[in-house]
């Protein structure tokens, strides 16, 4: 009698070994820093287009994730537009706007309704979000022309000033 919940203990224990062996969590995607080289990834756009973050190296790089739902996200993007007007002419700057956790076909509409040039981008698997660790939106990160990853913006900022415009300006004039 004593022996059934020996065998019963024994079974479960080997299930639980067999289960964890198989079933393993994912490994953690590593998080870039600033000062370290930006990790790559690809998306696809909204208008069927694809980037690959590495193909853009000897460009400096504007990364801003956002969403429609997204108050501060909706006050920033004429800023983001503004800037891509801006700069849009320099060969060696550009901006990557990554819809996060947001209906594409609103997003869609809302580009078209605002009539936004700058690209967008969606994230399906949130790989890129993981990638940069994002917590909210919006959230923004430049990136230099050798793929290191230089500064991290979390909330709505003014990207058009002078200010920010000078410094990417200096970014975008640095040696490769």
């Amino acid at each position: 009698m004593k022996i059934k919940p020996l065998i019963l203990l024994a079974v479960i224990i080997c299930a639980a070994v067999i289960a964890f062996l198989i079933i393993r969590p994912a490994p953690l995607l590593k998080v870039n820093t600033i000062g370290s080289e930006a990790a790559d990834f690809d998306l696809s756009g909204v208008n069927n287009n694809t980037m690959k973050l590495s193909d853009m190296r000897g460009s400096v790089v504007l990364v801003n994730f956002w969403a429609t739902w997204c108050i501060s996200c909706v006050e920033e993007m004429p800023a983001l537009e503004r800037l891509a007007e801006v700069l849009s002419g320099n060969p060696h700057f550009k901006i990557v706007t990554i819809l996060y956790r947001d209906d594409l076909g609103r997003a869609s509409q809302y580009l078209k309704q605002n009539g936004y040039i700058f690209p967008v981008y969606v994230n399906p698997d949130q790989k890129a979000a993981g990638l940069f660790g994002i917590t909210g939106v919006p959230e923004t990160f430049i990136i230099d022309k050798k793929g290191v990853l230089r500064d991290k913006v979390i909330g709505p900022a003014d990207w058009d000033s002078p200010q920010v415009v000078s410094s990417l300006q200096a970014l975008i004039n640095e040696s490769p």
